[in-house]
């Protein structure tokens, strides 16, 4: 069973290093957060072994949004062998976030 993984300053640049990587920028107090959470978590089951679901706190992470200038949350960052090739901001539908991370594979 897959779960989204938690991102830091330290395990950040070598978690999205490889492969694809879906990073969701949240905050506990954010309500679109809260509202896309069960989604990051179903995509974390859908994508395990194919793609990495992540997620970092904006509250605890400040060095890492303020590194890739996140101003509005949820933001969401997606990554291909440690480039990134996109970003969405605000709440996206499962759908749309899953069609975004199969045309990176």
């Amino acid at each position: 069973m897959g779960k989204y993984i938690e991102l830091n300053a330290s395990n950040f640049d070598s978690t999205v290093a490889e492969g694809v990587a879906l990073v969701d920028f949240w905050a506990p107090w954010c309500g679109p957060c809260r509202m896309i959470a069960p989604v990051i978590e179903e995509l974390a089951n859908d994508f395990d072994d194919k793609a990495k679901i992540c997620k970092v706190n904006t509250d605890e992470e400040q060095d890492v949004a303020i590194k890739y200038g996140i101003r509005s949350i949820p933001t969401i960052l997606f990554f291909k062998n440690g480039e990134l090739v996109d970003q969405m901001i605000g709440a996206s539908s499962k759908q749309v976030l899953a069609d975004k991370v199969n045309s990176l594979l």
